[in-house]
């Protein structure tokens, strides 16, 4: 069942494999200061516009807007979708409060750095609970698992897109490494994956219910 469902949903998970394969290999290769200089320094007055909000999509309160939406549409959808949430938002909040706790964000670690850093004026950025970031978990989570009941599979790259730029959001905002993004979206997908596995047939058996009491009406 596994294979078949990586299968179908291809064009979210091929972007993603490729996304692990490179950024994981430039954790290896660069430090985490390396690798936030180099997004720092890539701004611009758009991006200090557009990211603040864009930002939002992987905030908790825009994930429960799309399961109450999911849930207006079909119940036991909606149900998935608020199983996805607790799933992934629980396990982020323990690796950030019980396994990692009061890790540093980039604007605590780099308080004493001689390097001027790139930040947004009047933006509210933290100091600690930094791994992993819980808006991309968020992000990853959500539009996962739109990616995998939407039934039009070629719009998993648009999905995959959204995912890419809430988390890339977090790193240009001084919010969070790229570790942590990169974490981040590890525990959303696998949130998802699992959620959505979990309750297929689930879910499957009251279509197939609501396609029959169709056909005899």
């Amino acid at each position: 069942m596994l294979a078949n469902f990586l299968r179908k949903n291809r064009y979210f998970f091929l972007p993603y494999a490729v996304f692990l394969v490179v950024v994981g290999a430039l954790q290896l290769l660069y430090t985490q200061e390396q690798l936030m200089q180099w997004v720092n320094k890539r701004n611009s007055l758009l991006a200090d516009e557009l990211f603040p909000y864009l930002t939002y999509m992987g905030d908790g309160a825009f994930f429960v807007i799309v399961c109450v939406i999911l849930l207006i549409y079909n119940r036991r959808v909606g149900f998935v979708a608020f199983a996805s949430f607790a799933l992934s938002s629980l396990t982020s909040l323990f690796l950030k409060t019980v396994v990692f706790p009061n890790s540093p964000r980039p604007l605590k670690f780099f308080e004493h750095s001689t390097y001027e850093y790139h930040l947004i004026k009047g933006l509210d950025i933290y100091s600690y609970n930094s791994f992993p970031s819980g808006h991309t978990t968020s992000a990853f989570a959500v539009f996962g698992l739109l990616a995998f009941l939407d039934a039009r599979k070629n719009r998993g790259y648009f999905f995959f897109l959204l995912c890419i730029l809430t988390g890339y959001s977090r790193v240009y905002l001084f919010q969070h490494f790229v570790e942590d993004v990169y974490v981040g979206s590890i525990v959303g997908t696998v949130s998802s994956v699992i959620i959505y596995l979990f309750l297929h047939d689930w879910m499957k058996s009251k279509a197939v219910e609501e396609s029959i009491d169709k056909d005899i009406s």
